[in-house]
C-alpha cells in the first residue's frame, strides 16, 4: 500500500500490472475522504496525441524501483471510467468508477465524495 507520505515520489512512474505489462504513467492519487489512506490513482493512457487519465485501485499495490505494480489487468484498467487531460472528476461519476472494478461504494454521512485528489 501507499503510503499518504510517499504519494509525491511516485508521480510520474510507470505502473504495471501484475504480469508486469506496462499500462502507463501514474498521474495522481486519490484519497479515500473517510480515512485519507491512498485509496485509487489515475494513470496516463494512450497515444501522445490521444492521452486520457484511467482510474485504478491501489488496493494491494506493490511499490518497486521506478515503478508501481498494481493488482488489475492493463486490460481492465484500460476500459475503466477515464478523464481527459484536464479534466477534474465530477462527484457524480466516482461511483461508476467502483462499479467497474466491482467495489463498493458508500458516500459520507452528509453526501461527502469518496475520494479527494492529493
Amino acid at each position: 500500500m501507499i503510503h499518504a507520505a510517499d504519494i509525491r515520489e511516485w508521480r510520474n512512474r510507470s505502473v504495471v500490472d501484475p504480469k508486469g505489462h506496462k499500462i502507463g504513467v501514474l498521474e495522481a492519487v486519490y484519497v479515500d475522504t473517510t480515512t485519507d489512506e491512498p485509496a485509487m490513482a489515475t494513470i496516463r493512457t494512450g497515444l501522445p496525441t490521444r492521452r486520457h487519465l484511467a482510474f485504478v485501485p491501489l488496493d494491494e499495490a506493490i511499490l518497486g524501483p521506478g515503478y508501481v505494480k498494481v493488482s488489475h489487468t492493463k486490460t481492465l484498467v484500460k476500459k475503466a471510467p477515464s478523464l481527459g487531460m484536464d479534466d477534474i472528476l465530477p462527484a457524480e461519476s466516482e461511483e461508476a468508477i467502483f462499479q467497474h472494478y466491482d467495489m463498493p461504494y458508500q458516500t459520507g454521512a452528509g453526501g461527502e465524495r469518496q475520494l479527494a485528489r492529493r
